[in-house]
């Protein structure tokens, strides 16, 4: 009897659900939500401060169908700094911010639409919601600045 007990003890005990060792991997990154108001730019020397209008700020070349926005110097405070990965509501792809606005403008974006005027005539000036990702390791840089 004491065998047979021994026995249901140990299938018990090894079929007993056990902690998985593997946690899950911090995410990379942290997403946060914000309006602005968006409007569309190209890269045309008459709409930019540049020699060279395809030369972003951060020294990108700019080139028809890229995937970027310029963003407005306070939005930089707040995390949107160069290559940061943004979602904006209307469109399906992830943007990256590869150029600055004019200091005069606040809480903006433009959304690069290559050498159609047209195209981002059309587009025009919208309020939207948009999504960017900070780094999580920059987050917590950031609360350890404050302590």
């Amino acid at each position: 009897m004491k065998k047979g007990f021994s026995i249901v003890i140990l299938i018990l005990i090894g079929c007993s659900p056990k902690e998985n060792p593997q946690t899950e991997p911090a995410p990379k990154y942290e997403w946060y939500g914000h309006e602005v108001v968006a409007s569309a730019y190209n890269s045309v020397f008459w709409q930019t401060d540049s020699i060279s209008p395809t030369v972003a700020a951060w020294g990108d070349t700019l080139k028809p169908g890229m995937k970027s926005i310029a963003v407005s110097r306070d939005l930089i405070k707040m995390g949107l700094t160069h290559n940061t990965m943004v979602k904006i509501d209307t469109f399906p792809d992830t943007f990256y911010v590869k150029d600055k606005m004019n200091y005069r403008w606040r809480n903006r974006i433009d959304i690069y639409m290559g050498k159609n005027v047209k195209k981002a005539r059309e587009w025009g000036r919208r309020k939207l919601i948009i999504c960017y990702a900070v780094p999580t390791d920059s987050i917590l840089n950031i609360t350890n600045e404050k302590d």
